[in-house]
């Protein structure tokens, strides 16, 4: 009989080393500033502080193909000390280049929720309008909410008769403290997604 719980550890025990040998020329760098950690994720999962290991995670962010190594670096830069560095661009280029590895795209855009800045606004703006990239977006909306460009207002305005992206278009504009869209805002306190409602409803609250 076919042990099927067998096999399926072998496979993940199999995955495993792949990705530790992925990782190793980074953990190389790493310890030799002080990380001395069995992972990447170690760096966040530790809480540790890692402002250090920064230029080291962003010179290997184009340079690792793995996907699992990749995304635990993406992870890694998701923190606001990723800001003012070369993360937002770099990010913007591995976005696009994650078409076929959705999850992944998703994490990118979570990391860029948090530091993108107006350096990359043209880009989040050309990514967020081209519909291939799907439910990718939607956190690369919430970015919008860190712009201080005059621009993003119309811009999340304008996002909003996009139903897939209106939620976080809302969610952006209570950042900003947008007065100049409270009347299209209060038309989603009817939504059919109550979490949109609740977003409208606290969108209206911030002035």
């Amino acid at each position: 009989m076919i042990n099927h719980g067998s096999i399926k550890e072998e496979k993940k025990q199999q995955i495993i080393a792949v990705n530790k040998v992925a990782s190793k020329p980074i953990l190389v760098e790493l310890s030799q500033i002080g990380f001395d950690i069995e992972w990447i994720s170690d760096l966040y999962n530790k809480r540790m502080d890692y402002k250090r290991a920064i230029p080291i995670l962003l010179k290997w962010l184009p340079r690792t193909e793995n996907p699992a190594v990749k995304e635990s670096i993406v992870r890694a830069l998701s923190v606001p000390w990723a800001k003012q560095t070369e993360a937002p661009k770099l990010l913007v280029n591995e976005f696009k280049k994650q078409v076929s590895n959705p999850g992944l795209q998703w994490a990118i855009g979570n990391a860029l929720s948090i530091v993108a800045d107006d350096n990359v606004l043209n880009d989040i703006i050309e990514l967020i309008r081209d519909k291939t990239y799907g439910k990718s977006r939607e956190l690369l909306v919430l970015s919008l909410g860190h712009m201080r460009a005059s621009a993003v207002e119309d811009i999340l305005i304008e996002l909003l008769s996009d139903e897939d992206l209106a939620g976080y278009a809302i969610m952006a504009l209570g950042k900003v403290k947008s007065k100049k869209a409270r009347p299209e805002i209060e038309h989603y306190l009817t939504h059919p997604k109550s979490w949109v409602r609740k977003e409208a409803k606290k969108a209206l609250k911030k002035d």
